[in-house]
């Protein structure tokens, strides 16, 4: 009876992992009904896990050596703007390693935050800039917004913050005063 609770908890726990189109579901459902019933199956050792997110949205790390990147900052506070301005900044680094930088990624945490990168190899003891526009257009009230750069540095990630204060628009107040 034990065992057929386990079985049944296991495969409960396993339909849910495939509802959220995870990859991990698939590999655990192999696992046959004669192994949940007679207690061989194992959830840790049937289950293959990947450290990489569904969908592509994640940056492969480029391989080989790797190397430091170093920000002048890695927080800008643009201040107050009002809704549907655009913010922009210019993130300084320099290559503070042995080896080449290479710049894999950089993404914004939305759709309203875009960086740009430099594509080429930056050497050693050079710098570059990565470009942020904060699109402020539909924003009201505290705004931070994230920018995940993907290098082959260590750790491969690094962050910058982009943040302010969105006050609406005039026409955006008229709006709201006639409801």
């Amino acid at each position: 009876m034990k065992r057929l609770i386990f079985g049944f908890s296991l495969s409960i726990a396993l339909l849910s992992l495939a509802a959220c189109g995870s990859d991990q579901a698939e590999s655990a459902a192999e696992t046959s009904p004669e192994q949940m019933e007679n207690g061989t199956a194992n959830p840790v050792s049937d289950v293959t896990v990947s450290t990489t997110p569904p969908n592509g949205m994640e940056a492969e790390v480029p391989s080989g050596p790797t190397t430091q990147m170093t920000f002048k900052t890695e927080e800008y506070d643009f201040g107050t703007v009002k809704s549907g301005e655009s913010v922009t900044h210019d993130y300084e680094f320099t290559n503070t390693g042995n080896e080449n930088l290479i710049i894999a990624n950089a993404k914004g945490s939305c759709g309203c935050t875009v960086p740009q990168w430099p594509k080429e190899p930056i050497p050693p003891g050079k710098s570059g800039v990565i470009k942020v526009v904060f699109d402020s257009k539909g924003k009201q009230g505290p705004q931070s917004k994230r920018v995940t750069i993907t290098a082959n540095t260590n750790p491969p990630q690094s962050f910058l913050t982009i943040k302010g204060e969105v006050t609406p628009n005039k026409s955006e107040v008229n709006v709201e005063q006639k409801k």
